[in-house]
């Protein structure tokens, strides 16, 4: 048997990771994103998603939850699942840089405490954030971090990430409708999610802080996957 041997060429300049924060929140009705003001050079003064570089004794989702909570104080109780890998040779002025971007999901989250290395951080509506000129390929990953929520809602029970532990059906669909941008009729949206089995689990309480008759409160069931799904 003829062994072969290849030579590995070991790269002359070191390659950096990162982790990039896509997270996602709804507030007064609307779905927005967390933004820091880059306090340092590249770009100083832009927006930019949330991140950093993952240090040596880490792996990749302890960097994420580690970025997470030192932005939003928040770590437990949050959806994060990674998104995709951006490595373009010229993504970073600095030099060749790997980021490994990630999808967080949680509801009601409060004010943003902004890093040592950032000028500021607030919560921006999606649609503002897209307009602008994010630091990076942010802009790039923002889009993919939307596009990978508004179809998951499709066929998972993602959009209760967004939801407290007990919710109405009303406010379930209001996540719909602020991740979807559009307007859902009320009844089939009802008659869907209570229709399909697993998805949500009556508790028995009522609600009437939306107004009107009491609404039945839920909590999400053990469904995993929507079929049919729900579709935009």
């Amino acid at each position: 048997m003829t062994i072969r041997r290849y030579a590995v060429e070991v790269p002359k300049n070191p390659i950096a990771v990162t982790v990039d924060l896509v997270v996602f929140t709804i507030r007064d009705g609307e779905l927005c994103v967390l933004l820091v003001r880059r306090g340092i050079e590249p770009y100083a003064g832009r927006w930019a998603l949330p991140g950093g570089f993952v240090l040596r004794d880490e792996g990749l989702d302890t960097a994420a939850y580690r970025e997470l909570e030192e932005e939003t104080g928040v770590a437990a109780g949050v959806h994060l699942e990674q998104l995709a890998t951006y490595g373009d040779p010229l993504r970073d002025p600095r030099g060749r840089t790997v980021s490994v971007a990630w999808l967080a999901l949680a509801p009601a989250l409060g004010e943003p405490v902004a890093g040592s290395d950032a000028a500021g951080a607030s919560w921006r509506p999606v649609r503002v954030a897209l307009r602008g000129r994010l630091a990076f390929d942010h802009g790039r990953i923002l889009r993919d971090g939307l596009e990978r929520a508004r179809a998951k809602l499709e066929y998972t029970p993602l959009a209760t990430a967004f939801c407290p532990p007990v919710f109405s059906v009303a406010q379930l669909r209001a996540v719909y409708e602020a991740v979807w941008d559009r307007e859902l009729d009320p009844r089939n949206f009802h008659r869907k999610v209570t229709k399909t089995p697993g998805f949500l689990v009556p508790t028995g309480s009522t609600t009437n802080a939306d107004g009107g008759r009491p609404a039945q409160l839920y909590r999400r069931g053990d469904l995993e996957v929507l079929n049919p799904p729900i579709t935009r």
